[in-house]
C-alpha cells in the first residue's frame, strides 16, 4: 500500500511574492542586509536537500544491490535520523521564533506564514510515516533481505515524498522570507 501525502503543488500567491520582485534572488548575496544569520539559514535548507536526495539514491543503490544491505542500513540510520531531527527542529525554532519574528515585521506577509506553518505540519506526517519505514527496514535488514528489499521500495517511495515537499516548501520560504529580511534589515 502506497501512502499519499497532502503536498502543496500551487506557488505562493503572489501578493507573497511583492517583495521578491524588489529583492530577486540572484540579488541577495550582494545586498547589504544580507547577513551571515541568513546565510547559515540558507545553507540549513541547502543540506536538508542534499541529505533527502542522499537517502533516496541510498536506497536506489540498495535495491539495485550495489549497496551492502549492513552499509545500507547504517547510512540509512545515520542520514534518515539526522534529517528528521534536524528537520523538526528546524521547523520547531522557524514556528516559534523565525516567523513571528518576520511577522512582527511585515504583518502583510502572515497569510504566506499561514502556508509555511501548514507546510511544516504537513512535512511531520511524512517524516512520521519515513521513520517508521526506516525502522522497519533496518529491522528486516537483519531479519528478512528479501522482506527488507520489499519495504525499501515502500521506503524509497516516502523518500521522493520528502524530497519534492522540500524541494516546494523551501523555495517558497526562502523567497519569501529573504526579501522581507531584505527589506527591514533583520537577522543582523
Amino acid at each position: 500500500m502506497q501512502d499519499t501525502f497532502p503536498i502543496r503543488t500551487q506557488d505562493m500567491p503572489e501578493d507573497m511574492r511583492v517583495l521578491l520582485n524588489d529583492y530577486p534572488r540572484d540579488s541577495w548575496d550582494a545586498h547589504p542586509g544580507f547577513k551571515e544569520k541568513t546565510r547559515h539559514w540558507l545553507g540549513a535548507h541547502q543540506m536538508f536537500r542534499r541529505v533527502a536526495a542522499h537517502i533516496r539514491e541510498e536506497t536506489e543503490s540498495y535495491l539495485d544491490k550495489s549497496r551492502d544491505p549492513d552499509g545500507y542500513a547504517g547510512r540509512l540510520s545515520y542520514y534518515g535520523g539526522g534529517l528528521v531531527q534536524n528537520l523538526h527542529g528546524h521547523h520547531g525554532w522557524e514556528d516559534y521564533v523565525y516567523f513571528p519574528e518576520l511577522s512582527a515585521a511585515d504583518p502583510r506577509f502572515d497569510a504566506g506564514l499561514e502556508v509555511l506553518e501548514k507546510d511544516h505540519h504537513d512535512l511531520d506526517a511524512v517524516l512520521d510515516a519515513f521513520t517508521t519505514k526506516a525502522n522497519r527496514v533496518i529491522k528486516l535488514i537483519h531479519l528478512d533481505e528479501a522482506q527488507a528489499r520489499d519495504e525499501a521500495g515502500a521506503l524509497h517511495g516516502t523518500a521522493e515524498t520528502i524530497e519534492a515537499f522540500l524541494s516546494r516548501h523551501l523555495s517558497d520560504e526562502e523567497d519569501l522570507a529573504v526579501p522581507i529580511i531584505l527589506h527591514h534589515r533583520l537577522r543582523g
